[in-house]
């Protein structure tokens, strides 16, 4: 049976309670005083009557606290906060994302779930959110060979015509650095301001241990890597070397690939303050993919385990809050 076809993803009782099963893997927990498993379900509680609902909706996945008297959802203190979306459309979009190699436009979300334009947006950024991971990482642990590479998109509005002609070069893009640990199969992208070594050093030190050996191109700012790490090896792109021995970029450039696929052909536009999510969003289906011996159900499981305090707020969306 495929993930589509669950009764969590057409049913809203269904659909709390399978959140409920991840979330409060020891019973619920109350979000006011955080007392867990002494809460209990209400049922037959309805929203206010409306005209289109003259009767008001049913509202499931409800609790009450037995010590703080108050009530609550899993919804609190997650990327559905303050939703108004029915929580299995949450759980249809999720799956999308995760399944999809090269994402999944807004406006295909907002046909596909009947929302606004405005909902799909918005709630695409909130799960971009939850898969995004601001934790230092040890790529290379035990000896193993990082591929280092940087690629440019977009237009970075923030660089001023003055220093820059627009047109052919990269220098008026959007940067991104991305590692990748050929061991574990898993990568990591970050927006940088610039690709200088002062700048692109500290990030490399933070994420790539000292016994690593690392891979990169013949770009200066990589120039003296050798004093930090283990080794460093590098071919000439200039010179039309490509490949020397183990020696490449070769995987990091396949993640470019799909990446740049993705935000050309499927989302096309992105503004600097979102492309931290935008780039979380590939990394999180290359580091959970079917080559790592993870499909889509186990995927989109991953990413529930992760909605948990993560919140963005439509006012600021560039701003997550915790």
């Amino acid at each position: 049976m495929s993930v589509l076809s669950k009764p969590y993803m057409h049913d809203e009782a269904a659909a709390f309670a399978h959140v409920e099963s991840i979330i409060w893997t020891d019973g619920p927990v109350c979000p006011h005083c955080g007392v867990v498993d002494r809460a209990y379900p209400l049922t037959g509680v309805r929203t206010k009557p409306s005209k289109k609902n003259p009767e008001g909706k049913e509202r499931h996945g409800l609790w009450k606290c037995r010590e703080c008297r108050k009530q609550f959802t899993v919804r609190k203190g997650t990327i559905f906060e303050d939703s108004h979306i029915e929580m299995h459309k949450w759980l249809q979009a999720i799956h999308l994302m995760v399944s999809s190699k090269k994402g999944i436009s807004s406006h295909q979300l907002h046909r596909v779930l009947e929302i606004t334009h405005k909902s799909a947006w918005f709630m695409t950024h909130r799960i971009r959110e939850a898969m995004r991971s601001d934790t230092s990482v040890d790529f290379g642990a035990g000896g193993g060979v990082v591929e280092v590479d940087e690629t440019f998109i977009g237009n970075d509005r923030t660089i001023k015509p003055k220093h820059t002609k627009k047109g052919r070069g990269h220098a008026h893009k959007h940067k991104l650095l991305t590692l990748v640990d050929r061991n574990t199969g898993r990568a990591k992208s970050m927006v940088v301001d610039d690709l200088k070594t002062a700048t692109l050093l500290p990030i490399l030190q933070e994420n790539i241990a000292k016994e690593a050996v690392v891979y990169t191109d013949e770009a200066g700012q990589y120039r003296k890597l050798s004093a930090d790490f283990a080794a460093h090896g590098f071919t000439r792109h200039g010179a039309g070397e490509y490949v020397r021995g183990d020696v490449h970029t070769n995987t990091i450039e396949g993640y470019f690939s799909i990446f740049k696929r993705g935000m050309k052909g499927v989302y096309q536009h992105c503004a600097k303050k979102h492309l931290h999510r935008y780039a979380a969003e590939f990394e999180f289906r290359y580091n959970n993919r079917a080559a790592n011996g993870i499909d889509d159900a186990a995927r989109f499981s991953t990413l529930l385990r992760c909605i948990s305090g993560k919140r963005l707020t439509y006012a600021g969306p560039n701003q997550a809050q915790h």
